[in-house]
């Protein structure tokens, strides 16, 4: 059954907090794409290219991207998944998030064909339901702590701090979190590679009082020895990101015991099919596996929520649920309840064009 029609949607989303910072930028909007590729039966399989240029590409790349990939997908059969993507991958190097739109697009089509939900194309899920962690973008201590006792009142048991590279000011603003929320909620933290290694382990002396579960990417992407080091030193779990872009960082990952636990996300990897490989190297390592915040609209957190239904161990709670404080989202609600997102149960992704 072949693709008879490739269409390319701009789906550009504005934050409710227009303010909304992490360390390497402020972000007020997304600018992503959706890929909706259907068949001769009039069956639509939909894909979303991530689009924010402080992590992944500007959305006009990814507009162009996409453009050059049309024509290699019009006519093919989408039953051809590996082969397809293979020639994807050979033809344009980089964009990765683009090629995981085509990717998630395919299997998408594939499952709704079939009838299945998107998880049981990747190898079956382990859980239906997904906990949640929400993230705090950089603010003044007193703004984080009020935004982390607003979440915490809706049901949310896990929150991320984004952390600036100021050791003075990220360790305030972890005590009146950690005041705001009490003792029962999780605080996990991302300097978003913000820190040296030694600049780091020194920090962490200020903020190992407040209980953190949990510090992802503390140094720039390529200083895998000062990850490393950080990881021998620190007895809380340390997560790399950034580090991690392809199935040979993972290895590498697994390999040199560089870190505790990888945030895994189907936009960085390049796709479904990247995904579940790297969760199987990671498993077979016995490095902990994370689903981390891709923000994007609820077809994007959809997905993401199949692929951490078919992790085997999820030791901590994920972060799809950005798109609660996203506006303009095209597509049919993805509910969180109590800080908890359901993996949908219909056919493919389980949202589709509201």
């Amino acid at each position: 059954m072949k693709i008879v029609t490739v269409e390319l949607r701009p789906c550009t989303q504005r934050q409710a907090d227009a303010g909304w910072t992490f360390a390497r930028a402020t972000v007020p909007e997304l600018q992503g794409w959706v890929i909706a590729l259907t068949d001769e039966d009039g069956i639509t399989g939909l894909g979303y290219a991530h689009a924010i240029p402080a992590i992944t590409t500007h959305g006009a790349g990814a507009e162009a991207a996409l453009h050059f990939f049309r024509p290699m997908l019009l006519g093919r059969d989408p039953a051809d998944l590996a082969g397809i993507m293979d020639h994807v991958e050979a033809v344009l190097a980089g964009n990765r998030s683009v090629k995981a739109a085509i990717d998630m697009a395919l299997h998408d089509l594939l499952a709704r064909r079939v009838g299945l939900p998107l998880c049981m194309l990747m190898g079956g899920r382990f859980r239906d339901r997904i906990p949640q962690s929400r993230i705090l973008s950089i603010k003044a201590p007193a703004q984080m702590a009020e935004a982390a006792a607003a979440l915490a009142a809706k049901g949310y048991h896990s929150l991320k701090l984004k952390l600036s590279g100021d050791a003075v000011l990220d360790a305030r603003r972890l005590a009146e979190v950690r005041a705001a929320v009490g003792s029962e909620v999780t605080l996990t933290v991302d300097p978003n590679q913000s820190y040296s290694a030694k600049g780091f382990l020194a920090a962490w002396k200020g903020m190992e009082p407040h209980g953190v579960a949990l510090v992802e990417q503390p140094v720039p992407a390529a200083d895998w020895k000062g990850l490393a080091l950080i990881t021998q030193t620190l007895p809380v779990p340390i997560e790399a990101d950034e580090s991690v872009e392809t199935i040979a960082d993972v290895l590498r990952v697994v390999e040199g015991r560089v870190a505790d636990v990888v945030n895994l996300k189907i936009t960085k990897l390049g796709g479904v099919r990247n995904f579940v490989t790297a969760a199987r190297i990671l498993e077979a390592g016995q490095i902990a596996a994370r689903v981390g915040a891709a923000f994007g609209p609820a077809l994007l957190q959809a997905a993401a929520a199949h692929a951490a239904a078919t992790l085997r161990h999820l030791p901590f709670a994920c972060e799809l649920s950005e798109h609660d404080h996203i506006l303009d989202d095209p597509f049919t609600p993805l509910p969180i309840e109590d800080g908890i997102i359901a993996v949908p149960q219909g056919p493919g992704c389980g949202v589709t064009y509201a």
